[in-house]
């Protein structure tokens, strides 16, 4: 299921759930996982694109160990907010992985995001060349999960979805 914000995609996960976040190259798949307080996303995995039906295992796989409950992918808009080719070959593939995977999904505005990792891994880190080709992709995914998530928080109650505290209630007053 699409979801249209970060709003619905919060009402459709569950409790202590994390998401995971996905920056779909052609050749590999960045992903990214939030903490279960949907505060901080944390680079993950990349996995080396191959055939879709295996992309989908691995995906599968890592949304059941770690208690993913929902997916926000980059969506690639072409820098005057258009939708290019980028953008339908992310269509595709949500429009296909639906059919395996059963969780909301969040299409992010992504624009130069792996262009903003690169020049943080480069002038920052001081990252040589072949070190940033094997951690670009899936920290561009953190980068994209992170934006949604501060997006999320900024938008949200902190109270809205809070569990009421049990003990406040049990107490005597003299």
């Amino acid at each position: 299921m699409i979801c249209n914000d970060t709003q619905e995609l919060l009402r459709f996960l569950p409790p202590a759930a994390r998401v995971l976040g996905l920056d779909l190259g052609t050749k590999t798949i960045g992903v990214a996982l939030s903490d279960v307080g949907l505060q901080i996303a944390s680079p993950y995995e990349l996995i080396s694109r191959k055939k879709f039906t295996r992309d989908i295992a691995q995906l599968s796989s890592i949304i059941d160990k770690q208690n993913v409950g929902g997916i926000i992918i980059g969506f690639p808009r072409e820098l005057d907010g258009s939708i290019g080719k980028a953008c339908h070959r992310v269509y595709a593939f949500v429009d296909e992985m639906e059919k395996y995977i059963d969780l909301p999904v969040l299409m992010w505005d992504e624009r130069l995001s792996t262009n903003a990792v690169e020049r943080i891994l480069i002038e920052e880190v001081d990252m040589t060349r072949k070190r940033r080709a094997e951690v670009v992709d899936k920290t561009a995914a953190a980068y994209i999960l992170q934006g949604a998530l501060d997006h999320l928080n900024r938008h949200t109650d902190p109270g809205e979805n809070a569990e009421p505290d049990e003990d406040a209630f049990d107490e005597d007053e003299d």
